[in-house]
């Protein structure tokens, strides 16, 4: 018994060495400029950033363009409807989290900021190994005193480039961002773009948090969300109507789900689909 403890203590470990998905930074040519973005910073996540925190200062109305696929990475994901579910995801999340700083407007109003995001590179999740896991995971659940992680085999992730620019045109914010899945912390689900979508909020989150505090954050983030952002996680009305047009987050159906391995499609609550091309 004590050879099984140390069996279950140590695995995570092992995996966590060998388990991780590289995503490089890509850029795809879709920013108004790369001139000033910084060095590349994280561990986690990979990202080069600015931000011009003076002229992001006055600006109180923002709106989102919403996120597409670069050319170069359609080839990627084949199916239109899982495309839609990451970039739906990105504007979602961004939606709400600049909501603690902006009003938010429809992508049709004049606003003091425009947001937009593109999809430069999307690493494929292999729906086989995400099944595998996921079976593997809960069965040892009952087992052994901790959960095996995920395989470290068939990883998916993800590679965005986003900026923000004032009613002039002129860039105030920008980021070229990437991350790879690990097997600790990123559950595995059984779709393409199942660890792309995972990180779709991960990448929202770091670019509006540069827009909202109109600064390179240091370190990790530990501050406790807003009332706002427990509500939309939960999958109740956003702050601002705007944001409804990218639906509505699963919350905790969409926790359950992911611990079993379902399919992102099964409990996001995205609007009716438009075409993509």
């Amino acid at each position: 018994m004590i050879g099984l403890k140390a069996f279950g203590l140590a695995l995570p470990l092992m995996l966590l060495i060998a388990g991780c998905a590289s995503v490089p930074l890509k850029q795809a040519g879709t920013l108004s400029s790369y001139d000033r973005l910084g060095e590349p910073k994280g561990s986690l996540s990979k990202a080069r950033v600015y931000v011009d925190g003076n002229g992001l200062a006055p600006l109180q109305k923002a709106r989102i363009v919403p996120t597409v696929f670069a050319f170069g990475a359609l080839p990627r994901i084949a199916d239109p409807a899982d495309r839609t579910l990451v970039t739906n995801a990105i504007d979602r999340a961004l939606c709400v989290a600049l909501s603690d700083r902006y009003q938010m407007v429809p992508t049709g109003q004049p606003a003091d900021l425009t947001v937009r995001a593109v999809v430069t590179d999307v690493v494929p999740t292999n729906k086989a190994m995400a099944g595998v896991s996921a079976v593997v995971s809960l069965g040892t659940g009952f087992v052994l005193p901790v959960g095996i992680p995920r395989l470290p085999i068939g990883l998916g992730g993800l590679a965005v480039e986003a900026e923000a620019l004032d009613k002039a045109g002129v860039q105030r914010a920008a980021i070229v961002w990437a991350r790879g899945a690990n097997s600790i912390q990123d559950n595995p689900l059984v779709s393409e773009v199942g660890d792309a979508y995972g990180m779709a909020a991960s990448f929202s989150n770091e670019f509006a948090r540069l827009l909202v505090l109109g600064k390179e954050p240091e370190g990790l983030d530990l501050s406790l969300p807003s009332g706002q952002r427990l509500q939309s996680w939960f999958g109740g009305k956003p702050k601002y109507p705007a944001c409804d047009a990218f639906g509505r987050a699963p919350g905790l159906a969409g926790v359950v789900a992911g611990k079993v391995g379902a399919p992102p499609e099964w409990t996001d609550r995205r609007p009716a689909p438009t075409a993509q091309y």
